[in-house]
């Protein structure tokens, strides 16, 4: 590299632990450098590396040692009992070394950094036999000026000795929150110690844990812009402010040309410049100067908005600075969005939310909170840029607005904010305090947080600002459940207080002399985004830090929507169960693994669960609480075995956190402001709270969630049974219609009932009618719920499936349910593009509708006339089902339909039945092709998959439209295939 600019050094790492290694780094870096992985070095564990998506480094101890198998997996099984832990090894087992070589030829007139983005948490670096420092702390950057040492015409080498954190603490034999709490003496992440969704990480994530680059830069450096907008004029205006760092590093006062510019993405690669501007700086040497351009102005900008209330505008802002006799010196860029966040604290229910008047807004409209917890991607911090997109667009994908980053976890990478960015998910960051580690527990922990409270500062600031930028960051929070230290708490207020005009609701054209009057908002550490001193506190739960949140439990779905559920206008956690697919226990468990729990019947009447002991270890949250709420999964009839355990988790997840957000929008405004549910996803193999596993499959509750969290959504309160149209959009809804309709099990439509048109004002939750079939004459003790809102123009706005059951009652009746046969047909085509593939999945339930008061509407029936001819599929082994079925109640027929110009194919297959009524649960998965050496357990799964819905169901006449994405390696052949309630063998379908 001989340019100006960056290079990331994320290849050809090696590792060693340090007591094995005979030379010193001077040594390493010069006359004994390895040479390749042979003992005691090792190839290092660099994630995604192979992939151009991923921009991280994770050099991480025990993902090496995994990687070059010195250990077994510790999310598989209790392999993770067998990993000697550093309270009993000592910090030098896990203290390492990790080597690398590159080129780097700049000019002499170049400087050159060398950086780590983060290390946990203590290192040596040699570089050429030259030793340097990184001093401790987790969270904060280290750039070291190498321009000296680093060599022009050869190889460099650079060798980093990593040490563990200081307090690594001890897990006590009961586990616990944070083991011994000792890790919160220090600057870094406290899970590593272990939680009650999470068993220990040995080496508490020892390494280097982001990037590590060279960058190249002339005379003047630039350092840490800081991007600010301001709205005028009811948001017809906005002027953008920065701020930038300028170090001079030559022994000449320097008179240089700073340029910004702003441009806007218009089609592709096409951009526009909005804004061009050059100041001249002189800056004297071997100093830091502080530059603010003068505000630039935009009129009518486009605006970045949360999810599900606009577009995700962002424009790229560039700052350059050129050395006058020199040229190009240093550049900076950075996506950046417009978009402005007020907040304040409602008086009626004490909750923190954006409200039209007085309260959080995002560019004037009011956001209803409905998002989740987020802990990190990876426990063991093998991070990359591609599983970073997936979760967030998980997160999009499940209608979710807002991540709340929990303070035991991490201050969450500039990778993970870029999708939330992309994605419209507002993040909620906290700092490293938990009250676990920094105040309460068994043994109480330390209760005067960090030992070192200046180093929890400087990381503080340095976090701030490498993610201020970034439009999704909302909220700064001191900790999770406990406040920080008191110096620390009064710093933070003090650095992160806001700038006058972020005080203030007023975008009018007056408050343009508030900016005038004042500092540039740039000037400010960050100054546009509130600071709370904890997760409780301050208009979140009761505001007092008293425990309010929660419950973290199976719930009766019917008491979300209670008026004594929940006293608080925000809860930022309410959790529940999260039990994943049956292909997810087998893929990270051996047999004894897949044993499923004991229902113990107890003298009142509830079920007791007894997990098997890896399913402990794994965390799982039973779906009983005796006493409260009877075993939902027993609600179904007793599970078989595994597949059927599994199956009947998923129908309770759909329910349970359906449930959750329709009790929550049912009182949107009216009493509850928000709500983050603990947790959206596991960093390891754990069975709770999440919506999709650590592999990357998901559970039906994300769909629950899906469907209950849409911008306009059609609802049943489970408590009232009243049918409710929730708006959480900024349009009214006019002259719209609810359509109802009940199903029983033998295929009747007994209930039926057409709303008069009427309208829902914006940001409200609107009571409909009451849905009176559970009080008719001779109402069935299971049946199923069809809910439809169309517009105007009779678009279908929301729809929403119910399975229900009389008061009393159960579901055991779905279970000879089993038994039909439903016929469907199903219309897929696929476009592969390289490894990336797109189908579109039509399926259509054909059967009857008999005994309906009304005609069954065929909702979203695709259009077949594409000329495509039906033969029988048996003749061919790709139309043939998987799995033992009955063939004489099955046709398969099938054709593939090949253009000669794209690799585009259409796959028509109909499945026949006999029987009449509603496809139940059907569920989509894509795999591999089976190779002949791998047996009948084999994970076959290709994972991730995005899909448009899942787990749904299908009245007679009904049709849904599936879109399905996801790359597959090279050589492997994708079939997607079709699972349901009444399809359990399973039917390839595309």
């Amino acid at each position: 590299m001989a340019e100006i600019g960056t290079a990331k050094l994320d290849s050809g790492w090696l590792a060693a632990r340090c007591g094995e290694v005979n030379f010193t780094g001077v040594e390493l870096t010069t006359t004994h450098a390895p040479t390749g992985p042979s003992a005691p070095w090792m190839e290092a564990a660099v994630p995604g590396t192979d992939d151009s998506l991923s921009i991280l480094n994770s050099l991480h101890v025990l993902g090496t040692l995994l990687k070059n198998k010195h250990i077994s997996d510790p999310f598989y099984g209790m392999e993770n009992e067998a990993i000697i832990d550093i309270a009993d090894a000592g910090r030098e087992y896990y203290t390492f070394w990790y080597f690398t070589a590159f080129q780097c030829a700049p000019s002499g007139s170049h400087h050159v950094d060398l950086n780590f983005r983060a290390i946990n948490y203590s290192a040596e670096v040699y570089l050429n036999g030259h030793e340097r420092f990184l001093p401790k702390g987790m969270f904060r950057r280290h750039c070291l000026d190498v321009t000296d040492i680093i060599y022009h015409d050869r190889e460099n080498l650079l060798a980093v000795r990593i040490h563990p954190p200081d307090h690594p603490g001890r897990i006590p034999p009961q586990g616990g929150q944070g083991g011994d709490h000792e890790i919160g003496k220090d600057v870094a992440a406290q899970y590593v110690e272990g939680w009650d969704w999470m068993t220990p990480i040995r080496d508490r994530n020892t390494g280097i844990w982001d990037e590590v680059s060279i960058s190249v830069t002339g005379p003047i450096k630039i350092a840490d812009p800081h991007l600010v907008s301001s709205f005028f004029d009811d948001y017809t205006r906005v002027y953008l402010h920065a701020t930038t760092e300028l170090e001079n590093r030559s022994d000449w006062t320097t008179e240089c040309s700073l340029h910004i510019q702003v441009t806007a993405e218009l089609k592709g690669s096409i951009c526009s410049v909005e804004h061009w501007q050059t100041q001249h700086v002189s800056i004297p040497p071997k100093s830091h100067a502080q530059y603010t351009f003068p505000p630039l102005l935009f009129y009518k900008p486009k605006l970045w908005w949360p999810n599900g209330m606009g577009k995700q505008f962002l424009y790229n802002v560039e700052i350059t600075v050129d050395v006058e006799g020199y040229g190009e010196s240093d550049t900076w860029s950075s996506l950046f969005g417009f978009r402005k966040i007020e907040n304040t604290i409602d008086g009626a229910t004490g909750g923190r939310y954006y409200d039209v008047f007085t309260l959080w807004k995002v560019n004037g409209q009011p956001v209803f909170i409905r998002g989740g917890n987020w802990i990190l991607s990876d426990g063991l911090l093998r991070l990359s840029s591609k599983r970073y997109e997936t979760d967030i667009k998980f997160h999009a994908d499940m209608n979710f607005n807002m991540l709340r980053c929990w303070g035991g976890g991490l201050a969450e990478r500039p990778d993970f904010y870029h999708y939330c960015d992309i994605y419209g998910l507002l993040v909620w960051q906290e700092f490293w305090i938990t009250g676990d580690c920094d105040g309460r527990g068994d043994p109480v922990s330390n209760p005067n947080g960090p030992l070192d409270h200046d180093l929890f500062l400087l990381c503080a600031r340095d976090t701030v600002k490498l993610l201020r930028n970034h439009p999704s960051l909302a909220l700064w929070v001191g900790g999770n459940e406990q406040v920080p230290p008191v110096d620390i708490n009064m710093a933070l207020k003090s650095e992160l207080k806001l700038h006058p005009y972020f005080e203030s609701s007023n975008t009018t054209s007056d408050s343009f002399d508030l900016i005038l009057s004042s500092d540039d908002p740039s000037r400010y550490l960050d100054g546009t985004r509130v600071y709370i001193q904890g997760s409780m506190w301050d208009g979140f739960a009761n505001g007092k830090g008293d425990f309010t949140d929660g419950p973290y439990e199976i719930q009766n779905p019917e008491d979300f929507f209670k008026n004594d559920y929940y006293n608080y206008g925000f809860n930022p956690e309410v959790g529940s169960v999260g039990m994943p697919v049956a292909a997810t226990i087998r893929a990270t468990m051996p047999p004894e693994g897949w044993k499923i729990p004991l229902l113990k019947k107890l003298p009142n009447g509830y079920i007791e669960e007894v997990p098997n002991p890896i399913w402990d270890y794994h965390k799982y949250i039973p779906y009983s609480k005796p006493g409260k709420v009877h075993d939902q999964i027993e609600l179904y009839g007793s599970p078989t075995d595994l597949d059927d355990f599994c199956e009947k988790a998923q129908l309770v997840n759909y329910i349970q956190y359906r449930a959750l957000l329709e009790g929550w929008t049912s009182r949107m405004w009216t009493k509850y402001t928000g709500v983050l549910i603990w947790k959206t996803q596991n960093p390891w193999t754990g069975l709770r709270g999440q919506f999709y596993d650590h592999l990357h499959d998901q559970t039906a509750g994300f769909y629950g969630c899906r469907c209950a969290a849409e911008p306009i959504h059609v609802q049943l309160n489970l408590a009232t049974y009243f049918v409710e149209v929730v708006n959480t959009t900024s349009d009214e809804i006019s002259n719209a219609v609810v359509e109802a309709r009940v199903w029983d099990l033998e295929g009747n439509c007994p209930y039926y009932n057409t709303t008069q048109k009427f309208s829902v004002s914006p940001k409200r939750t609107q009571r409909i009618f009451e849905m009176k079939y559970p009080k008719s004459e001779n109402p069935k003790p299971v049946y199923f719920l069809l809910l439809k809102l169309f517009d105007a123009k009779e678009t279908m706005l929301s729809r929403n499936f119910y399975w229900l059951h009389l008061p009393g009652e159960d579901y055991k009746l779905l279970e000879p349910y089993r038994k039909k046969k439903i016929p469907l047909n199903v219309t897929s085509k696929s476009i592969v593009n390289q490894s990336g593939y797109k189908i579109k999945v039509n399926i259509q339930n054909t059967s009857g509708n008999r005994n309906s008061e009304s005609p069954c509407s065929d909702t979203n029936v695709t259009d077949r006339s594409n000329n495509v001819d039906h033969v029988t599929g048996s003749s061919k082994s790709i139309g043939r089902p998987e799995g033992k079925n009955n063939v004489g109640l099955v046709r398969w027929m099938c054709r593939f339909f090949h253009s000669s110009n794209t690799d585009d194919y259409l796959r028509v297959v109909e499945v026949k039945g006999p029987d009449s009524g509603v496809a139940f649960f059907l569920h989509l998965s894509v795999h591999a092709s089976k190779s002949s050496q791998q047996n009948d357990q084999a994970d076959t799964r290709i994972l991730p998959v995005h899909y448009s819905d899942n787990y749904f169901s299908l009245a007679p006449g009904e049709t849904m439209n599936i879109d399905i994405s996801f790359d597959a390696s090279p050589g492997v052949t994708p079939n997607v295939m079709l699972h349901g309630w009444n399809y359990n063998s399973g039917y390839r379908v595309c």
